[in-house]
């Protein structure tokens, strides 16, 4: 009867431990699912915002995504993350495939036209002015047109005037763009506008047919300055400059930049492949800023361009386009395209100071009232720079001491 009731219980308690482990088990993912949630949902509400975080919700870089950086997730379980990280697709600044797609499409209509800029009014042209511009910018082609880019005589050569455009990329940030450039151009005649979007890879698009506009319609022209709406130029030097060369010979004078690599890092705004540029070193090349050619070293350029293949970089296609006619652009040190960098040895010195100006040619990046500003200063009545008694502190590069000099001033300072 003992052993009996001893058998039934212990067939019980293993039933019941038998249970119980079965319960446990599929009790165990249910509650697991039902608090994993909870915690990302809390861990969404109120993230983090340490500097790491910071620095991730500021940044603009294009390229590799994190979340935040990779010693803040040191201590996360990678289980936790996965449900509030989306998959990422890095993108290039620069769609190559649908450029290489469409590179050889290089010729696009022109929707405004100045056919008769460089024959009305009747006369000479010796130096033509062209000048990128998109259709936003104004403010900044009115203070051109103000200042450095005057039209008429100036010191008794004929000077003329086009801004060089494309289609806005996002048409519905300019409400009615295309009527307000033909009103533009119906009051200034200065607008070249072309079938093609606006962007920073398609300035060669821009160059190719500004060139190709150039032979067509301003044939006879001596002499053409091509830069940028953010640059300054003193005009006068320039024609003073142009008046000792030979209009009948070729002439590429800028900021010449030699033995450039090709950036290689897909961050950087000028990436370029090897696929796309295999060689190490771009031919030499002058800074977009500002440049001047001769006329007929425009009809070359314009002819190279058609033979050339399209590069997005339009500063380094330039180049290749002159290393196709055989001519070697030439280094000014008056055309300071990458801006004006004070001397080491004269901190004192301000670098936006008319007597800094006076004898340059092309200065780069200055906005458009610092361009109004100093134009006034150069033109007026009294320019700073007229009187030697108005510099209080004239800068003078100091000599090097030699150590004998050196030697003998401490001798007679201990005699």
């Amino acid at each position: 009867m003992r052993v009996r009731i001893k058998g039934d219980v212990l067939c019980t308690l293993l039933l019941v431990i038998s249970l119980s482990t079965l319960l446990y088990s599929l009790l165990r993912p249910t509650a697991k699912q039902d608090i994993a949630p909870v915690k990302n949902t809390k861990r969404l509400k109120n993230p983090p915002r340490t500097a790491a975080s910071k620095k991730y919700y500021d940044s603009k870089v294009t390229g590799k995504v994190k979340l935040l950086s990779e010693d803040h997730h040191a201590d996360v379980d990678s289980e936790d993350v996965k449900p509030t990280v989306p998959p990422v697709k890095t993108q290039s600044p620069f769609d190559f495939q649908q450029y290489l797609s469409s590179k050889d499409h290089r010729n696009f209509s022109l929707l405004i036209n100045q056919p008769n800029k460089c024959t009305k009014p009747s006369g000479e042209s010796f130096l033509l002015i062209a000048v990128k511009s998109i259709v936003e910018d104004f403010d900044r082609r009115e203070s051109v047109r103000k200042t450095w880019g005057k039209e008429g005589l100036v010191n008794g050569v004929r000077v003329r005037r086009v801004f060089l455009l494309g289609i806005p990329k996002n048409k519905t940030t300019v409400s009615l763009w295309e009527s307000l450039m033909q009103q533009e151009s119906h009051y200034y005649k200065d607008i070249l506008l072309w079938d093609f979007l606006d962007t920073f890879f398609n300035l060669t698009l821009k160059e190719i047919h500004f060139l190709s506009w150039a032979e067509m319609f301003c044939n006879d022209v001596k002499f053409i300055f091509k830069g940028d709406a953010d640059v300054f130029v003193n005009v006068e030097n320039l024609i003073h400059f142009l008046q000792n060369q030979n209009a009948s010979e070729d002439l590429f004078v800028g900021d010449i930049i030699n033995h450039a690599k090709p950036i290689r890092s897909k961050k950087s705004k000028y990436y370029i492949p090897e696929t796309m540029y295999g060689l190490g070193i771009y031919p030499a090349y002058a800074g977009g800023g500002g440049f001047l050619m001769s006329g007929v070293t425009m009809t070359k350029l314009a002819e190279a361009c058609k033979e050339v293949e399209l590069f997005p970089i339009d500063d380094v296609f330039l180049g290749m386009c002159l290393q196709r006619i055989n001519l070697k652009p030439v280094l000014h040190e008056g055309f300071k395209t990458f801006g004006i960098t004070r001397p080491s040895a004269a901190p004192h010195l301000q670098t936006f100071d008319p007597c800094f100006y006076k004898d340059l040619m092309v200065v780069h990046s200055l906005k458009a009232a610092e361009i109004w500003l100093m134009w006034n200063l150069l033109h007026s009545q009294q320019p700073p720079c007229s009187q030697k008694q108005r510099i209080k502190k004239p800068f003078h590069w100091k000599k090097k001491k030699t150590k004998q000099a050196i030697n003998a001033v401490t001798r007679l300072q201990v005699n």
